[in-house]
């Protein structure tokens, strides 16, 4: 891919039963608006053994992260001990890739993705990341970033970025990366490194807290939010039961008065 990107997601056992949000995420790419050619850039990243064994069975790449000691592969609730560990592995992961020369595009695996968002990223900024909610523009610091979905280009100030991102975990003890990311975004150290942020609009990746209004634009949907959306169109089709019966039944009588009589018969 261009500029030596790849496409990267975190998996662990919670996750990886067939039929599960891992199934549905890469099953994502081959239904998607030119997402299918992505799959061949996409690297799962396997937090235990058998996410690795089910990584295998469903995509080509997948990397097998080693976490001795510790054991990622049970459901981790939001901001327990477990839960912190992972994110901030999985955050130092993303550092040595940097160090290797790849940029990278991160997205959670229950991100559905509905078309390519290549189009749609800055032609500049090193590192590009979605939002709970957008301000104003894209440089605006008082946009409240998502670490669920971002563009990375590998380069000495992301590399550094990433480095005091992760070492500022110890700053702010119990907070998971996203919280310390939009705290140590007003950092001037980040200015001095020169780092150049820069917030996607929800208006095409609004999938998070701040959907997007036009499901023509929408660059993706987070599983839960899809989940509400098919509930929503299932509860409205069932209130629209009966007026779709009537409409059947008058196009095939043909009038109003004979579709009553046929009713009350």
């Amino acid at each position: 891919m261009r500029d030596n990107t790849v496409i990267l997601t975190t998996l662990n056992a919670a996750w990886a039963s067939p039929g599960s949000v891992i199934d549905l995420f890469v099953d994502s790419f081959r239904s998607g608006v030119r997402t299918s050619s992505l799959l061949n850039h996409l690297v799962i990243i396997a937090f235990d053994g058998d996410a690795y064994r089910q990584c295998v069975k469903i995509h080509h790449y997948c990397f097998a992260l080693g976490t001795e000691g510790v054991d990622f592969s049970e459901e981790k609730r939001f901001l327990t001990s477990g839960y912190l560990e992972m994110m901030w592995k999985r955050l130092d992961f993303l550092r040595l890739v940097l160090e290797k020369g790849y940029s990278f595009i991160f997205s959670d695996a229950d991100i559905m993705w509905f078309r390519n968002p290549f189009p749609h990223f800055y032609p500049n900024g090193d590192l590009q990341i979605a939002c709970d909610h957008y301000v104003v523009n894209a440089t605006d610091l008082r946009n409240i970033a998502n670490g669920g979905f971002n563009y990375v280009k590998s380069n000495e100030r992301t590399i550094e970025f990433y480095s005091f991102w992760y070492s500022s975990r110890l700053r702010y003890p119990g907070y998971h990366d996203q919280d310390v990311f939009n705290a140590i975004k007003h950092d001037p150290y980040v200015a001095d490194i020169g780092l150049e942020i820069k917030f996607l609009s929800t208006a095409y990746f609004g999938g998070f807290c701040e959907p997007s209004r036009d499901l023509n634009k929408e660059l993706f949907v987070t599983a839960s939010k899809l989940e509400k959306i098919v509930d929503i169109v299932l509860e409205g089709a069932t209130k629209l039961q009966p007026f779709f019966a009537k409409l059947i039944k008058f196009h095939a009588y043909g009038t109003q008065k004979e579709m009553r009589t046929v009713e009350h018969a």
